[in-house]
């Protein structure tokens, strides 16, 4: 590896609360300067509040790192490991403020989102400059890897799950069964600003291809904004009611390709929700698990951070090859979004 090419890796993601008088301090920073009725945020904490007040996200963000920490021990580079949220301690001003005491100069940001949007990256960058701000001139300077929607230390993690979703499924029903990739929708003003679609799409063709299975559809889940705007569709729980409408499966797969850990928005809306409507509707649904952990996707991030320093190949699948390094200064603007009626 190159000569001190950087002094740390910092892990970046949304934050969530670890008890239940967390959950509303935690969205209302989620939910700041945003259109979203109170009603609504309410009813999200209902969500919160019916796993104990407790999101998964932290605890599986723990073991992502635990993961990282052991394949940099056994491979190399010898970095250390920090942590930083959007929404929820650890913040990323707490943690920067952190790095800079241990001397840190320079980190590697891995943002815990695969795809290209403002809330899935140009955002990310626009916290990590606040938090750089907030803690003064002798903040470290953080670059973010690039998005690894198509990398294969993603896409064959995802695809071995789905394919042991599938086999859950029994065998002389396995054929007919439906099979549905889920992600996070967004507003169609910010789908319309950056590759967000496109890229879900690659991913799910890229694992359909690793896969002998049947047709897919690709779906969204978690809607969260104002009611007056359109948001990318169709909604899992109304591909559920068609699918069992037309009744052409008794079985559906649904996997969840737009998160990397089964947090709030896949153990609710999925695991709970869909679950439901699918035991009303007659059909066995089985939902494929995330990467999470999985020491492949660790090593992807190692991967990412020699490939910055040019000692590792920038590894890709599929016609689009690997993303920039930097992001243009016009990549996935904030959206416009028109007034609520």
């Amino acid at each position: 590896m190159q000569t001190n090419p950087t002094d740390a890796i910092l892990l970046v993601s949304f934050g969530g609360p670890d008890r239940p008088d967390e959950v509303i301090p935690f969205l209302e920073n989620v939910l700041r300067g945003r259109n979203v009725p109170r009603e609504r945020m309410l009813e999200v904490a209902e969500h919160y509040r019916h796993f104990g007040g407790r999101s998964p996200i932290n605890d599986q963000n723990r073991a992502l790192l635990a993961a990282l920490r052991k394949v940099l021990a056994a491979e190399g580079p010898d970095l250390p490991v920090y942590w930083g949220n959007r929404n929820w301690h650890p913040l990323l001003p707490e943690t920067l403020r952190q790095m800079t005491m241990d001397g840190v100069r320079r980190a590697f940001a891995f943002v815990t989102s695969a795809y290209s949007s403002y809330s899935g990256c140009r955002q990310y960058l626009e916290d990590l400059a606040r938090a750089r701000a907030a803690v003064g001139p002798g903040a470290p300077e953080v670059l973010k890897l690039r998005v690894f929607y198509n990398h294969p230390g993603f896409i064959e993690p995802v695809a071995e799950r789905v394919r042991a979703a599938l086999q859950a499924i029994a065998p002389e029903r396995r054929q007919a069964a439906a099979l549905a990739f889920t992600a996070h929708s967004v507003p169609v003003a910010m789908a319309e600003t950056s590759r967000y679609v496109q890229q879900v799409e690659e991913a799910c063709r890229l694992v359909a291809e690793r896969l002998s299975i049947p047709p897919y559809r690709l779906v969204y889940q978690s809607r969260s904004g104002s009611p007056g705007q359109p948001w990318l569709g169709p909604d899992v729980l109304e591909y559920l009611r068609e699918l069992a409408a037309s009744g052409s499966a008794r079985d559906v797969v649904l996997a969840p390709i737009g998160f990397i850990s089964g947090h709030m928005e896949v153990v609710y809306d999925l695991d709970t929700e869909a679950r439901q409507l699918c035991d009303r509707l007659g059909l066995n649904m089985v939902r494929a698990e995330t990467v999470g952990a999985d020491p492949r996707f660790a090593a992807m991030i190692r991967e990412l951070v020699l490939e910055r320093v040019g000692d590792a190949p920038r590894r890709a699948l599929g016609e689009f090859g690997p993303g920039p390094d930097v992001c243009a200064e016009d990549c996935c603007p904030a959206p416009i979004m028109a007034s609520r009626p």
